[in-house]
């Protein structure tokens, strides 16, 4: 995926809707039976609040007798919904401002779906985890620079700075590895991998396509995240990597790689935190990635 994502794509549909006069009862049984955890509230047609399993449960708790309780009791009505045409990113921004996890997708002609948090997760994965905040970074130690990465050669078109505290990785340590994605990157991916998609390597074809132009394949551009990985102290060995790809990148585009560790796993385990910039620093590639980091091995 090279263009951004609408959330009509990913949401569930048709939404469940509820009365306001149903029964408390009636709705559990709903979600029960329907394997669902939410229902949006319709009086006449317009949506006016939605009633979660969290909800149901917190009456219970607190009233005990549920019997004489509606929908319309109970529900919440400060219903955040969003346009099917928005992008997932925005999805994302305006559940963490309102802080709930279910949004009811509401266009032109009313509600046609519901997106959830884990709707989402599905095709963003990485966002279900945190880099690090500043408050996080104070009270590691300092990082400093290292310019001797442990690789074969370097190339003098490329850049790369490493930061950490020792020979080994640790939270906090990061790192970033600068190519141009040239024409002959471009038909040597295509060559080695097999992947001789037109929109690559055809001008002609390429214009016909939404991009107007040709593109660097995908994977090629997440490609830099691993040289920028091989470029942390020690010999680093993937374990996953999950990615979102959010945007194109031209041929002959200059790109950076990000990588940070943010979560030590067990001993010599790592999440990092990784995404791919272009040229004007707007992010085309994010996720996360697990690794292993060994010695480096010694002469013999």
């Amino acid at each position: 995926m090279l263009v951004p994502l609408p959330v009509k794509d990913i949401m569930q549909t048709p939404a469940r809707t509820v009365d306001p006069e149903t029964t408390i009862v009636a709705a559990a049984r709903r979600l029960r039976d329907e394997g669902i955890g939410s229902l949006v509230v319709e009086r006449d047609g317009e949506c006016v609040g939605i009633i979660t399993e969290s909800d149901i449960v917190a009456v219970a708790a607190a009233e005990g007798d549920t019997d004489a309780l509606t929908v319309g009791d109970v529900m919440s009505t400060a219903l955040v919904t969003i346009d099917p045409d928005a992008d997932i990113e925005t999805a994302v921004e305006r559940l963490r401002t309102h802080g709930v996890k279910k949004l009811p997708v509401v266009g032109a002609d009313g509600l046609v779906g519901m997106v959830t948090t884990t709707d989402i997760s599905s095709y963003l994965p990485h966002l279900s985890h945190r880099s690090l905040s500043a408050a996080d970074r104070s009270d590691r130690p300092e990082r400093r620079r290292f310019t001797r990465p442990d690789t074969l050669y370097e190339n003098d078109d490329w850049e790369f700075e490493s930061y950490g505290t020792a020979d080994g990785i640790d939270v906090g340590d990061h790192v970033r590895f600068t190519k141009t994605l040239s024409e002959r990157d471009v038909e040597q991916f295509a060559e080695v991998s097999g992947d001789t998609n037109r929109l690559h390597l055809d001008d002609t074809f390429a214009t016909g396509s939404r991009f107007g132009r040709r593109i660097v394949h995908g994977t090629l551009v997440s490609g830099l995240i691993s040289a920028a990985l091989a470029r942390l102290p020690g010999l680093t060995i993937y374990l996953s990597q999950e990615l979102s790809y959010r945007g194109p990148v031209d041929i002959g585009e200059r790109v950076t790689a990000h990588c940070e560790v943010v979560e030590q796993l067990r001993e010599n385990r790592y999440r990092l935190a990784t995404a791919v910039d272009d040229s004007d620093g707007e992010c085309v590639v994010e996720g996360d990635a697990v690794v292993i980091s060994d010695p480096i091995p010694g002469p013999g």
